[in-house]
């Protein structure tokens, strides 16, 4: 029989194969990734992770691959991750697809990555925000300290899902969703298919890493490692660093197995405030740019030998490995291939296309430079050539062909969909077109800016929604982006002014996408050379590192020429800035600037009915949502914001009647199902108010307010064990969240488990040291067990916290009495009559005050 034949190799087996065999350099940073592989697994010198950190150009990219090649060497089973991936999900479906090619499947993760992308997707046409109802003063716990509403946003801003523009925008209480923060984009909710959908929408990455650990634990047990690759961490870090961090200490997520290592790159050091910790698991690799000899060596491995040749290339890139690649690919011979032309960077680009001979490739090459990101469609718009009329023609060449060429260039990175230049080789491509043809370069991006603007306008014409609804939308957000700026570069009048009323509706987004915007300005300026919107682009950058969005949006009024719509809106904006940082004062005057602009916006009135709720004043809350809705009629977000002020107030039938009608617009979403539970409770309705809040947990049964309610409805209906159970299920989802942990301290201190009790108290008071409800309770349990002392400085925290607090005045009238202080008794008893006239318990209280203090001796 004749031996077998050894298979045949892949053409990107061949290709991989030819690329290690030039690789010259950063032979320290391989030897030591190597050697942690060689290692047990157990070894205390072990690494589990690696950082590969320096400036763009350096060769990051290329020593992260080749660290990839010796870990698959080493039996491992690896997956590369870039900024292709722009959420923690999105990466773990990198990793799924990699190790499905390597025949390793991870099916219930690909399953539930299937399903998050299509309640992504519906989520970004709904861009609506919902609110939650606030707890009525005297009936729960008062509102989240700072440390909670600011651990809420970080939650928020780190999925990318908080938008505070639009019509609905002003409805969203920050301070609630410091109690529940997978309480999100409010029209999705209608498209939610169950309790597993709102869970992979609302908080995917604890939905999907456990998912991911589990798949991993599988695999780890039939390979030697698993290395996962993360590139680009400068842009996926923000939001890949927390997580890969968790999944490191098994916080969160559950155990990660012991044979994983982690690679990282980027270009900044490791964030030593996170992984300060776990400083003897990391080793840090920094790059420079190559040694002399390293340089020499990676020339040598080409073929340039020639000693003036060597030394010139030297000369002209200082060692940049991106730039020492481009002339080594080139293979020049003599000096004549590297005449000097003054710029390092611009050099090898010229040289680079000097040596291409296809006249159609120099130019695509040159083209493609000018847009930040190409995916086939761009690229036919870049590369197209304007007939004698101005229109766009055929540039010559086949597209399809055209376009591989260009993804194989060493300074261009593919990602699968789309394609980006590596931006040390963009920048002297864009500026010598610039500098070449004025008019060409006018040219080209006005037709790129018109190929952007007819793909903003298909995402408009696809979400039928207003513009404010728009920035809700990534897509559209990502194109208008683009569009603005090829405007800016076009030099068209009107772009700064127009770039400028956007960044207003981009701060609206958050931060993050405010970040972008100004960066994109900057940009602008810099690669068309007009001062203007690069200095309006540092300003927003210092004016957001400074103060965020706040301070941005200040810049913008001060400075910006806007016109008053964009005024009122930009007022509005800080007027929710200022309420989350909990300035409710401040707050209102701003909401106040922005109706004085502009009387209709409806985003101020909503945005001023919550400051003012926040800051007590129900009723004039109340007057401003009248005004939102009958400005935009029918809005469910307004009229169960309503409905929930006129309960606060008491007034139960205007309450219910908004809550109706928000039920009867909205039956798919949560918030006015439970808010008219909480209402009908108030009205002693207790079957019908709970028959509303089960509806509100089938739609969301992680939906804590609602478990809440329901467990006082139930405590209403003398169903004491159903509340705890109620109460026990709203501590597991929110362990940390200070008012669930009092909720349920109460039901116990009750029940008369008051040792129990504590415990919850304890937690609540640990989170949350202003929580006035949460030491009261703890006074009344600890009096209940004897310990008098402690139960009196408890009493006395929550009185000086809350002085108009009767509930606690109560109890301590009763403790001086029980400690023979029936002065004291009396004062607090004379201060509970004061406050509550006709309340009977402190009419009896000051009663047993008054006569233990006239008993001979009651003064001393």
């Amino acid at each position: 029989m004749a031996p077998a034949r050894p298979p045949v190799p892949t053409m990107q087996e061949l290709i991989r194969r030819r690329t290690r065999q030039g690789f010259v350099g950063r032979a320290a940073e391989r030897a030591a990734f190597r050697a942690g592989l060689d290692l047990p697994i157990e070894d205390e010198r072990r690494r589990f992770l690696f950082h590969v950190h320096g400036d763009a150009g350096i060769g990051k990219t290329f020593l992260v691959r080749e660290l990839e090649q010796i870990a698959r060497e080493h039996g491992a089973l690896t997956a590369y991750v870039d900024d292709g991936a722009g959420s923690v999900p999105e990466a773990m479906a990198v990793i799924a697809d990699r190790f499905a090619r390597e025949g390793r499947r991870f099916k219930e993760l690909e399953r539930l990555l299937t399903a998050h992308r299509e309640r992504r997707y519906e989520a970004e046409l709904a861009a609506l925000t919902a609110a939650e109802p606030e707890e009525e003063a005297g009936d729960g716990p008062p509102a989240p300290s700072a440390a909670s509403t600011a651990a809420a946003r970080a939650t928020l801003v780190a999925l990318g899902l908080l938008p505070v523009v639009g019509p609905f925008a002003g409805a969203v209480d920050p301070d609630g969703l410091a109690r529940g923060a997978d309480r999100l984009w409010t029209g999705t909710v209608s498209r939610l298919r169950g309790q597993e959908d709102a869970r992979l929408l609302l908080d995917p990455d604890r939905v999907l890493t456990p998912v991911l650990l589990d798949e991993l634990a599988a695999v780890a047990a039939e390979v030697s490692w698993i290395v996962l690759l993360f590139d680009t961490y400068e842009r996926t870090g923000p939001f890949l660093d927390p997580w890969l961090h968790d999944l490191v200490t098994g916080d969160r997520h559950g155990a990660l197995p012991g044979n994983v290592v982690l690679v990282t790159a980027g270009r900044r050091p490791f964030d030593t405030a996170r992984w300060g910790g776990l400083a003897d698991f990391v080793a840090d690799l920094p790059l420079r740019p190559f040694t002399e000899t390293e340089t020499r060596g990676l020339l040598a491995a080409r073929g340039v030998l020639d000693e003036p040749v060597v030394d010139e290339v030297l000369r002209l890139t200082g060692g940049l490995p991106v730039l020492v690649s481009t002339l080594a690919e080139a293979r020049p011979r003599d000096l004549d291939d590297l005449a000097d032309a003054g710029d390092p960077s611009a050099t090898a680009v010229e040289r680079f296309l000097k040596w291409e001979s296809d006249p159609v490739h120099r130019a695509a090459a040159l083209a493609c430079a000018l847009p930040r990101w190409l995916d086939a469609d761009v690229f036919r718009a870049a590369v197209a050539e304007p007939d004698a009329d101005g229109a766009a023609g055929d540039s010559g060449g086949a597209p399809d062909a055209l376009l591989a060429w260009l993804r194989a260039l060493p300074f261009v990175t593919d990602r699968g969909d789309r394609i980006v230049y590596h931006d040390v080789v963009r920048a002297p491509m864009v500026r010598l077109q610039r500098l070449r043809s004025p008019r060409t370069w006018t040219e080209r991006h006005r037709r790129l800016a018109a190929a952007f603007a007819g793909r903003r306008a298909a995402t408009e014409a696809e979400a039928g929604l207003t513009e404010d609804g728009l920035w809700g939308i990534e897509r559209w957000r990502e194109a208008r982006l683009a569009e603005t700026y090829h405007l800016l570069c076009a030099g068209e009048r009107g772009a700064l002014p127009g770039a400028l009323h956007d960044a207003v509706g981009a701060c609206g987004e958050g931060e993050p996408v405010a970040r972008r915007w100004a960066e994109t300005l900057a940009r602008a300026g810099r690669d068309a050379d007009d001062a203007e919107p690069a200095r309006w682009g540092e300003d927003l950058l210092a004016a957001l590192a400074r103060g965020g969005v706040h301070d941005a949006l200040g810049a913008l009024l001060l400075r910006a020429g806007l016109d008053a719509r964009h005024q009122a809106l930009a007022h509005a904006l800080r007027g929710r800035t200022l309420h989350r940082d909990g300035a409710n004062e401040r707050a209102v005057t701003e909401f106040d600037r922005a109706l004085a602009l502009d009387p209709e916006l409806v985003t101020a009135y909503t945005g001023r009915a919550v400051a003012r709720a926040h800051t007590g004043d129900h009723s004039a809350a109340v007057a401003d949502l009248d005004r939102a809705d009958a400005l935009a009629p029918d809005d469910a977000t307004t009229l169960t914001l309503r409905g929930d002020y006129h309960r606060l107030l008491g007034n139960l039938s205007a309450a219910i009647a908004d809550l109706d009608r928000a039920v009867a617009l909205a039956p798919a979403r949560r918030v006015p199902w439970a808010s008219r539970g909480a209402a009908r409770h108030a009205q002693g309705r207790l079957d019908e108010a709970l028959v509303d809040l089960d509806r509100a947990l089938e739609l969301d049964g992680t939906y804590v307010w609602a478990l809440v309610r329901r467990a006082r409805v139930r405590r209403s209906r003398g169903e004491h064990e159903r509340q705890l159970a109620d109460l026990h299920h709203a501590v597991a989802l929110e362990p940390d969240t200070a008012w669930v942990r009092c909720e349920r301290g109460d039901a116990l201190r009750v029940a008369g488990r008051d040792t129990e009790a504590l415990a919850d108290y304890d937690r609540a008071i640990e989170r949350d040291e202003l929580y006035a409800s949460a030491y009261a309770s703890r006074g009344v349990s600890l009096m209940k067990l004897g310990r008098h002392a402690e139960a009196l400085l408890d009493l006395d925290r929550a009185v000086a916290l809350a002085p108009e607090y009767t509930w606690a005045l109560r109890h301590r009238v009763a403790l001086h009495l029980e400690l023979g202080d029936p002065v004291r008794a009396l004062a607090d008893a004379e201060r509970a009559l004061e406050l509550r006239p006709d309340d009977s318990w402190a009419e009896e209280l000051h009663g047993r005050a008054t006569e233990a203090a006239a008993r001979p001796g009651g003064a001393g």
